[in-house]
């Protein structure tokens, strides 16, 4: 059967962006290229990260619409998290609360890229 593998973000500047991944995963990227990084986010799925200007065919004019999400945490585990990631300086859109899918917040990368943190209540999907 067919299973995504990656996701490749586009981004200005890639170096910036593989610093600021390398502080908020704590590991740094498992290969870097010319203007391209990736990350190993588990075992089997991984986070490319493409300087727009190097990709072919070229990237659309808009980037940065785009949401990672890392939600297999707990409710401590997102207060931590955003604890350390205020402390990098990272950029909070949401500030820690609780919405109908969970208690979350959101931040950006250097390229607006949001950043979801999320303990998911999954008692709605079984």
């Amino acid at each position: 059967m067919f299973k995504p593998n990656s996701v490749i973000i586009y981004v200005m500047d890639a170096n910036v962006s593989a610093n600021f991944y390398t502080k908020i995963l704590g590991r740094p990227p498992i290969e870097t290229y010319p203007g391209f990084a990736v990350f190993l986010l588990n075992d089997n799925f991984v986070l490319g990260i493409q300087e727009a200007a190097e990709i072919t065919p070229k990237a659309p004019n808009h980037y940065g619409g785009f949401e990672l999400s890392f939600s297999d945490v707990t409710k401590n585990d997102v207060d931590e998290i955003y604890a350390a990631w205020k402390k990098l300086g990272v950029t909070i859109e949401l500030e820690p609360q609780m919405l109908e899918f969970g208690y979350t917040f959101v931040g950006n990368d250097p390229d607006g890229h949001r950043l979801r943190v999320c303990a998911t209540d999954t008692s709605k999907f079984e």
